[in-house]
């Protein structure tokens, strides 16, 4: 059975790589946009309920858009869901990506200037030029010590411990609010490893199995159902989580304690990321 959250069809349509795969009422080719919002909730129908989140400068493929709202896929992840079609713009080639926590757009290259959005980590921008210390984007200025450039970071959880006291947010993926797998994803996004939007996709597709009893090391991942977590050292967690309702660090066997005493059960499965052995 086909997931609904990475299969783009909604009935109306699909994408025109699935045709003799499934029914719809027709099969399309998706057209190419980006997210020109600073964050924008990736919905499961139109006005319905959040599944993920989308950051300024993502890239979508549009399979329909009706009544104010644009059915898409998302390119990082292949999730998806609905989105306003006003939070979506022509495609413009990224240079650049966050690396701060958060930054602003001044209007300005000057930091006493109005502010005219938020930015969060991992949002993509195109830099036209560096103007005295900020860099010049098509919407304002950004500070060029809170940007790098494409070429993948090479320590995730050194890009998710960036969003310590992120307030905790279901189906978050930004620094103004984010989940357990919205903060394994925005660490593995920074580094270039091809990662899903939700725990269990996590789980399934992420690194290799380590047994019950193996030295847990830096960039290891313990899950559990319906949540997940970065280990930082072999007696630390990072993850955000509803108990503290935030990004935090937490001892190990105290966390995985607390979440079986909860009633969430034990750790399902321990990952040690391909890319890191």
């Amino acid at each position: 059975m086909s997931d609904r959250r990475t299969t783009p069809n909604n009935g109306r349509v699909a994408a025109a790589r699935l045709k003799g795969q499934l029914e719809a009422a027709a099969f399309v080719e998706g057209q190419d946009k980006q997210v020109i919002w600073p964050v924008v909730d990736l919905l499961r129908a139109p006005d319905g309920k959040r599944d993920r989140q989308l950051l300024a400068g993502q890239a979508v493929s549009v399979l329909e858009e009706l009544d104010g709202w644009a059915f898409v896929q998302s390119a990082l992840d292949g999730y998806v869901g609905y989105l306003p079609e006003a939070s979506l713009g022509a495609p413009r080639e990224a240079t650049h990506v966050v690396c701060a926590r958060a930054t602003h757009i001044y209007t300005q290259a000057d930091m006493k200037s109005a502010e005219r959005a938020s930015l969060s980590l991992g949002s993509r921008l195109r830099v036209l030029r560096e103007q005295e210390g900020f860099a010049k984007v098509p919407e304002g200025f950004v500070p060029l010590v809170h940007l790098r450039g494409l070429a993948p970071e090479t320590d995730p959880v050194t890009v998710a411990e960036r969003l310590i006291g992120t307030p905790y947010l279901w189906g978050g993926n930004s620094a103004f609010g984010i989940d357990c797998s919205g903060l394994v994803q925005a660490g593995c996004a920074a580094c270039g490893i091809a990662c899903g939007g939700d725990s269990d996709m996590q789980q399934a597709a992420l690194g290799e199995a380590l047994a019950a009893d193996a030295p847990l090391m830096r960039g290891d991942l313990l899950f559990w159902k319906g949540h997940v977590a970065w280990v930082v050292d072999s007696e630390t967690l990072l993850h955000a989580n509803a108990h503290h309702m935030a990004v935090v660090y937490e001892p190990i066997e105290a966390a995985i304690e607390r979440i079986d005493q909860q009633g969430d059960g034990a750790v399902t499965a321990r990952k040690r990321l391909k890319e890191r052995r």
